[in-house]
């Protein structure tokens, strides 16, 4: 038996002919992103709206939440760390999570966009929902599983990094 390379079938996402089950494929993660970038966009502005979520104590505070998580979180050394400055780590996470949701609409740096959501995820899993049992109750990580298809692929469809890559292409400076 021999195994040889085929080469020049790659399929390009934009190519639009095939069967439907070729299209589904192609815009499987529409869903995913716009979910997910809505929801970005939504929890950063939640948080930058808030007046009690935006301080360093009192009621719906950050701080507040961060102390009340210390003791159960897996690195309480990153609760410390926002404990130094709970206002400023929330604008930090507010505008991050904004960040990564407009970055995934509009599909702009798509895949350093999904990382940036991974990471929030991951940091607010390991902090604030890590004592939630049993685990699958709390959301943070699931987000995070969410993210990953999304930084593995990009954002190849219906987004900005595809247009920056077919100008690229046009002019000949791109392969």
């Amino acid at each position: 038996m021999t195994h040889g390379l085929r080469t020049g079938t790659q399929t390009s996402y934009l190519d639009r002919r095939g069967t439907w089950r070729d299209t589904a494929a192609r815009y499987s993660l529409l869903p995913l992103r716009v979910f997910l970038g809505v929801t970005f966009v939504y929890a950063g502005l939640d948080k930058l709206t808030d007046s009690a979520f935006m301080k360093a104590a009192g009621p719906g505070s950050l701080g507040d939440t961060m102390r009340a998580v210390r003791g159960s979180s897996a690195i309480p050394a990153l609760v410390d760390l926002a404990l130094k400055n709970p206002v400023g780590f929330g604008y930090a996470i507010a505008l991050g999570e904004l960040a990564v949701g407009i970055g995934v609409l509009l599909g702009l740096f798509g895949r350093l966009a999904a990382l940036g959501g991974a990471l929030i995820s991951l940091s607010l899993w390991l902090t604030v929902s890590w004592a939630t049992t049993p685990y699958y109750y709390g959301n943070d990580l699931a987000y995070l599983m969410a993210w990953l298809p999304l930084v593995l692929a990009g954002t190849p469809l219906l987004s900005l990094d595809s247009l920056l890559r077919t100008r690229r292409r046009r002019l000949g400076s791109y392969r």
